[in-house]
């Protein structure tokens, strides 16, 4: 709790911060509410600077992510998984219960795993998570200094008689509460390397190895060269797509992870057990399905 104010209780306080909801009555009543040492806070509790309050607010209802966040690897540091589509990594906004963070930490001794890196909540595939505080930091700056070598499969809307560069090069900006990322004029910041596996008819499937990780860079740069990924509700441009339609997953996977261990020098590589079948329209499957 701050310094500076003139609270004398912490029920004063948490309903100035809260603007009177009246969930924080109620739970206040419950004896849901808590200091940091543990003491159940009341209605007479004193306003102490410095100290910590817990209040857990009410979640809207949501609806469940379907597919499994299947275990790739586990060690006495790290976690890896292999994350669904539509599963987002970090509790935000709309998504809290239907994240991979409130997935893991519900069972025991994940309660503090935090994600390494990042992937978006519409793309599937290998995610590496530490098991601890204090190592976190090494493993985010293997991402940081590009050190990791990330490998993404994605099925696009690419015409028969077109081609795509084998690199692609740009600047990239996103702007807070905007949607789109968008490519601006500068020097570069975002590079991907591209590469054409396999095509049929208006469908290709394309290896990418992104040497930086810009938010939405694969997405944009396959759409601004006229291949945009298939399932993709923002490029090229923003699709109005029900909250708890599930039916057309965005067309990408983070296919494998390879890095050396900073704890263990051994060189590791995680591949996703997810594929995409261009023949069958690209959707997202698990093997054996």
């Amino acid at each position: 709790m701050p310094t500076g104010t003139s609270h004398s209780t912490v029920a004063e306080f948490l309903a100035e911060r809260t603007r009177g909801a009246p969930e924080v009555q109620r739970r206040l009543a419950a004896g849901e509410v808590l200091l940091g040492d543990g003491t159940v806070v009341t209605a007479h509790t004193a306003y102490r600077p410095g100290q910590w309050v817990y209040l857990h607010r009410d979640l809207p209802e949501e609806t469940s992510v379907p597919g499994e966040l299947t275990v790739l690897h586990e060690d006495e540091r790290i976690l890896v998984v292999d994350k669904p589509p539509f599963l987002a990594t970090m509790p935000r906004g709309r998504h809290v219960r239907e994240a991979v963070l409130a997935r893991l930490r519900r069972r025991a001794g994940w309660e503090q795993v935090q994600p390494a890196h990042r992937l978006d909540r519409l793309t599937a595939g290998v995610l590496l998570l530490t098991k601890e505080p204090t190592v976190r930091r090494d493993y985010q700056e293997l991402f940081a200094a590009r050190r990791v070598t990330k490998t993404y499969l994605a099925v696009v809307h690419l015409a028969q008689a077109a081609t795509l560069p084998a690199v692609a090069r740009s600047r990239i900006e996103k702007q807070r509460g905007q949607l789109q990322a968008v490519e601006v004029p500068g020097e570069p910041n975002a590079v991907t390397q591209i590469e054409v596996l396999e095509r049929t008819g208006d469908l290709a499937l394309v290896r990418l190895r992104p040497e930086t990780g810009r938010t939405h860079q694969l997405r944009l740069h396959l759409s601004g060269l006229g291949a945009p990924i298939a399932g993709d509700p923002l490029y090229p441009q923003v699709l109005d797509v029900a909250p708890g339609d599930f039916s057309r997953p965005l067309q990408l996977l983070a296919a494998e992870l390879a890095f050396t261990d900073p704890a263990t020098g051994l060189d590791l590589r995680f591949v996703s057990g997810r594929r995409l079948d261009l023949a069958g329209a690209g959707w997202v499957r698990s093997q054996g399905q």
